[in-house]
């Protein structure tokens, strides 16, 4: 009679004192954030929620960028990461839960009728033997371990998903300047092939002037030494196109090969610069939020390391039915049944848990300072944006002039070569001057769209939720299953 009083009342006792859980709370640590950027943007606007890839207003673009969400390994390698910590986390929490098994045994057997305890007379040495149960094992989460234990599983499972934000926005940022880096590099080359093919036409006119005695050998000599300096231009960015060709396509998922082009560099606009306070970042930025989640991880694993100083209690139950014969398997007298408790406590562990505890809070100290960095160079990315894009827009204007006056110089310095007021090392030096200037003002404006892009991926924002909604498209493929975000992931992000 106690046995049957004691149990249930010992069960509700028991939940009760589950309630405890060891180990400290997450707090979001304090940080230092600065009120203002250092550099800001007289047209900053709140746009970081758009595509802001559409306002290069180019088409080829956008459809790069598109094919690239949708095809890009990394993403889909981010997506079977989040699908792995989808699975530990269930894993861990069924720990919280009973777990029960169902079991069937069908045995026939011969003892022998030559050992030490002969079969009674008349008593067959074959016989069968049938079971049937139904057993239970529960392990009494008393002091939080398993609910620690699940937090951290939860917390991975959410860096998890941050982490394949934090790719796709990457990605983006990747394609739009490996673009604008081929569109420069394409300019770059059609002024050397110009520039190449006017030297050339000024070899051929100086060849002919050499033989009719007009001018000297030295002069020929110099008018070839530049044609063939602007020729060997031509090689070298031929290959830096091929080879941002191939980056390109590989970012997209193919293999490399030509890719199309769109809009001259010149004729792109300019998106219009994102805003945002500091403190923004650390509710926009994938890559803080994910390490945010890593360290409430590791905050969660030092209670469940220190709950294994206390006992575990476990409950285990069986009901089933055993008999020689499978007629009588379902009556009462083949019933057969059995529950227990089980209590262990450490006593002895030579330093096992204590080493446990120390190594938990040694991780929970490193996440703490990997977040702490992350958001230090997350400051770092959008004040070094913010100053290369305010720069490099005044070095254009700057290089922009200075083009303009090249082309004067050498427009009169072939003028007053032609008319005998001076030598031809003028003409050269001019011309090679603006050639130069002119692949100089080509690359600045390229670091002036590159400014704006790696402002939008260092402030973040809600573009990427716009890019993550093109990282699935209709295929039969299992793995572009993990390219939508998983409902689960979303439900237990709120």
């Amino acid at each position: 009679m106690r046995r049957s009083v004691f149990l249930p009342v010992l069960v509700p006792v028991l939940l009760a004192l589950g309630g405890c859980l060891l180990g400290p709370n997450y707090v979001r640590p304090t940080i230092e954030t600065p009120a203002t950027f250092r550099f800001e943007s007289g047209e900053a606007a709140e746009v970081a929620n758009a595509a802001w890839w559409e306002q290069f207003q180019d088409p080829v673009l956008n459809d790069l960028i598109a094919t690239a969400l949708a095809d890009n390994k990394d993403i889909k390698i981010a997506a079977a990461r989040v699908d792995q910590f989808l699975g530990q986390f269930v894993t861990t929490r069924s720990g919280l839960f009973p777990q029960v098994s169902a079991g069937a045994l069908a045995e026939r057997e011969r003892s022998s009728q030559s050992g030490p305890l002969p079969l009674p007379a008349g008593v067959s040495p074959v016989f069968n033997d049938f079971q049937l149960s139904l057993s239970a094992s529960w392990e009494i989460d008393l002091f939080g371990k398993v609910r620690r234990e699940t937090e951290a599983a939860r917390a991975s499972l959410l860096a998890s998903e941050e982490g394949r934000r934090a790719v796709i926005l990457s990605l983006v940022a990747s394609v739009a300047t490996a673009y604008i880096n081929l569109r420069s590099l394409d300019r770059q080359l059609a002024i050397a092939k110009a520039t190449t093919e006017s030297r050339l036409e000024s070899v051929h006119v100086f060849t002919l002037r050499f033989k009719g005695g007009d001018v000297s050998e030295m002069e020929l000599a110099q008018s070839q030494s530049e044609y063939e300096a602007s020729a060997a231009t031509i090689p070298q960015l031929r290959t830096q196109i091929a080879q941002q060709e191939d980056a390109l396509s590989v970012l997209m998922g193919r293999n490399p090969g030509d890719i199309l082009r769109g809009r001259e560099l010149s004729d792109l606009a300019i998106p219009v610069v994102p805003a945002g306070l500091p403190s923004n970042l650390l509710e926009r930025r994938p890559d803080l939020l994910q390490a945010e989640q890593n360290l409430v991880a590791a905050n969660a694993l030092i209670g469940a390391a220190r709950a294994l100083y206390f006992p575990s209690i476990s409950l285990t139950g069986l009901f089933g039915s055993a008999s020689g014969e499978f007629s009588k398997l379902f009556e009462g007298p083949a019933r057969i049944w059995a529950y227990a408790g089980s209590l262990t406590v450490p006593i002895f562990t030579a330093g096992n848990i204590s080493g446990q505890v120390k190594q938990a809070e040694a991780q929970q100290q490193q996440a703490l300072l990997q977040y702490q960095q992350a958001i230090q160079v997350a400051f770092q990315e959008v004040d070094d944006a913010l100053v290369g894009l305010q720069n490099s827009r005044e070095q254009l204007v700057v290089q922009g002039r200075q083009v303009d006056a090249l082309h004067t110089y050498a427009r009169l310095a072939r003028l007053r070569y032609e008319g005998g007021y001076t030598s031809y090392i003028e003409v050269l030096d001019a011309e090679r001057s603006l050639f130069n200037a002119q692949l100089s003002y080509t690359q600045t404006s390229g670091a002036v769209f590159s400014s704006v892009i790696a402002l939008y991926k260092a402030m973040g924002g809600g573009w990427v939720v716009t890019a993550e909604k093109m990282t699935h498209k209709d295929s039969q493929q299992p793995a572009d299953a993990g390219r939508k975000a998983n409902p689960a992931v979303a439900e237990l992000a709120q």
